[in-house]
Order: C-alpha cells, then structure tokens, then sequence
C-alpha cells in the first residue's frame, strides 16, 4: 500500500481498495511487516485472510516486543498473545519471521530457549542482524527445534548464502545499500539457481524485496521470479 506505487504497478485509476486484488493476481505471498510495531487485532488477521484468493500467503513478522525488548527472554506469555491474534489466518498464513536487533550479539542459551516456545505446525525463520549469530551451533539448534535461518543482504551484517531448517527465506534489502537500488541480472540470477537447488531438495523458498524510494522491488521480483521459474525448468 505504498502511494509511489500508482503508475509503477498499479494503474492509475485503480481505486486503492482493488489494490491487494491486484496485487494477489501478479504475486503469490507478501509480508506483513506492521505487525512488528504493533500486533494487529485477530479480527484483522481474519479480514486479511478474507480477502486472500487460493493459495495466497502472508509471511507474518513477529512482534518486536519478543525480539527487540525481551530479546528471546521470558516470552511464554508473549508468544502466546502473538499466536492467538495470528491464528485466523489459517491456511493463508506462510512463515512467522523473527528479526533480532542489531547489537544482540551471539547467545545460545537464550536461543534454544526460545525455541523451545515455537509452537509446533507452523515455519518459523530468524533473521539475524549481529554476525555473531552465523555459527554452526546456532544452524543446529534451528534445525533441531525445526526453525529456518533468514539470509538477507543487510549492509554490515549480511549472510552467507547457506540454508538452515526445512525452508529457504530470503530478504532482500537493497543492491545499493539499505532499501536503495536496482539489482544486477547477474546477482539475481546466482540467487535464483541457488534456490531452485534448494526447491529440487525438497526445500521450499519464500523471498521478498524490500520496499524501496523508487520501487525497484517491483521490477526486481518479477525478474527474480522468471530466473527461478526458468531455473526449474
């Protein structure tokens, strides 16, 4: 829902309400992001599962009051609240993404603690933002407790382009830096046949790109999603 968006992808006389129908014809997921500033309510969660047409799906990003505040700590209560606000969403909901802060460095006890919490019937992803999180103790516990790393291309703390867990999530935050630029062909591309790789061994991909100023994102996931297509065959 983003107003620059009118003429770079949605036609100009579109009324805002056709928007996400629109959008759903041309894509298969998308990623709710304000439920990290604030949990919307169960019954916004039904409307969205509502308007979604077969086999659409949201990736739902966790509450930043479990990652950001809490850090991982003490988050029964929490994690409880989150899932019964997210559950109408029922088949229309994809992954359930945890993004950590960027000074929280390296710590596993608190981790496989958290782990511990996940609820079990659903994909559950961490994206990491301190590089110190990029072990192999930490891809363990997650395939152990059956979560999924996030890779992603944040500056100055960026993955390496390794799966962890039963689905590949990518997060694409800007060629140029944070949220700004246009991706190569050929970066894409190196992306698209890694994870079509994956797909062939029965490991599932979910990506997106990050909005951006002047709506590369666009452009760039229709791009990405014919490399992949054409790297299946």
């Amino acid at each position: 829902m983003y107003k620059h968006w009118r003429w770079l992808f949605y036609p100009d006389k579109l009324p805002v309400k056709r928007w996400f129908a629109f959008y759903a014809e041309r894509f298969d997921t998308v990623e709710i992001n304000n439920s990290f500033y604030r949990l919307p309510k169960p019954e916004t969660f039904a409307a969205w599962r509502d308007q979604a047409p077969a086999g659409f799906a949201y990736a739902v990003k966790a509450n930043r009051y479990l990652t950001q505040a809490k850090k991982l700590a003490d988050c029964a209560e929490p994690m409880a609240r989150m899932m019964a606000a997210i559950a109408p969403l029922g088949t229309a909901l994809g992954p359930i993404l945890y993004q950590l802060p960027p000074r929280f460095a390296l710590n596993l006890e608190r981790l496989e603690s958290f782990l511990g919490l996940l609820p079990s019937g659903y994909e559950h992803v961490f994206e990491f933002r301190d590089p110190s999180w990029y072990c192999a103790p930490v891809y363990d516990a997650l395939a152990r407790h059956g979560a999924s790393l996030c890779l992603h291309d944040m500056p100055r703390s960026a993955t390496v382009r390794r799966a962890a867990g039963p689905v590949a999530y990518v997060r694409f935050h800007g060629a140029g830096g944070k949220y700004v630029g246009r991706y190569a062909g050929n970066v894409l591309a190196g992306w698209a046949e890694w994870l079509a790789a994956e797909a062939r061994g029965g490991r599932p991909a979910w990506v997106y790109f990050n909005n951006d100023i002047h709506g590369h994102a666009i452009d760039d996931a229709l791009a990405f999603r014919a490399m992949v297509r054409h790297a299946l065959g």
